[in-house]
C-alpha cells in the first residue's frame, strides 16, 4: 500500500472512531452536523498550527492532537456567534494561541471562548483528552516509521479529523441537531 492510500485509510478509520466514540458519549447525534464555512478554514488553520503542533508532538502527543480539537470547537463557536467578523479575520489560530499561550490553550478555549466553568469545563477537557488519546493510540497502531511522508500524512490526517470532530461536537452543543423534517 502506498503512503497516500495508507493516509487515506487512516483518516477514514480515525473519523469513524471519533464519531462513534462521541456518539456513545452523547456529544454527537447520529447525524453529525457539518459546516462548510468552518471546514474551508482547515488548510489555513493547519498551516498555522503545524510549527507548534509538530514541535510539541514529540513530548506531548496528546496535547498536540487535542489542541486541534479545541480549535475546531472554537471555529464552530465563532461561526455561530459572529461569522461575518471571524470569516474575514486572518491568523485566527495565532489569536487563539496567544490568549494564554500554547501550553494553556485548553483553558483559553474552554473557559475564555466557550465559557464553560467548573464541572462543565472539566467534562469538556476530559472528553477532548480522551479523543486525543484514542487518536494517538490509532497513530501508534499504524506502525509508520517516524520522519517519513506517511508519518507526516497520518499526523495531519489525525489533526484534520480532530478539527472536524471538535467542530461537530460544538455545533451539536450549540443546538444544531441534524434531524429529518416531517412533511405532514
Amino acid at each position: 500500500m502506498d503512503s497516500k492510500e495508507l493516509v487515506k485509510k487512516f483518516e477514514e478509520k480515525t473519523g469513524e472512531d471519533l464519531r462513534s466514540f462521541l456518539q456513545k458519549k452523547e456529544a454527537l447525534d447520529a447525524h453529525v452536523p457539518e459546516c462548510p464555512d468552518v471546514e474551508e478554514r482547515w488548510g489555513e488553520i493547519a498551516r498555522a498550527y503545524m510549527p507548534d503542533g509538530a514541535r510539541e508532538f514529540a513530548q506531548y502527543p496528546v496535547v498536540s492532537l487535542g489542541w486541534m480539537m479545541l480549535i475546531g470547537m472554537t471555529m464552530a463557536y465563532y461561526w455561530d456567534t459572529d461569522w461575518e467578523r471571524y470569516s474575514k479575520e486572518k491568523d485566527l489560530y495565532e489569536k487563539i494561541r496567544d490568549m494564554r499561550g500554547y501550553d494553556n490553550m485548553d483553558e483559553a478555549v474552554v473557559q475564555d471562548i466557550l465559557g464553560y466553568r467548573d464541572e462543565a469545563a472539566e467534562k469538556i477537557t476530559e472528553l477532548v483528552a480522551e479523543c486525543a488519546s484514542r487518536v494517538y493510540s490509532l497513530l501508534n497502531h499504524e506502525h509508520v516509521e517516524p520522519g517519513t511522508e506517511a508519518a507526516l500524512g497520518c499526523y495531519v490526517a489525525a489533526l484534520h479529523q480532530l478539527y472536524l470532530a471538535g467542530m461537530a461536537m460544538e455545533l451539536n452543543a450549540l443546538g444544531y441537531h441534524m434531524t429529518p423534517l416531517n412533511n405532514a
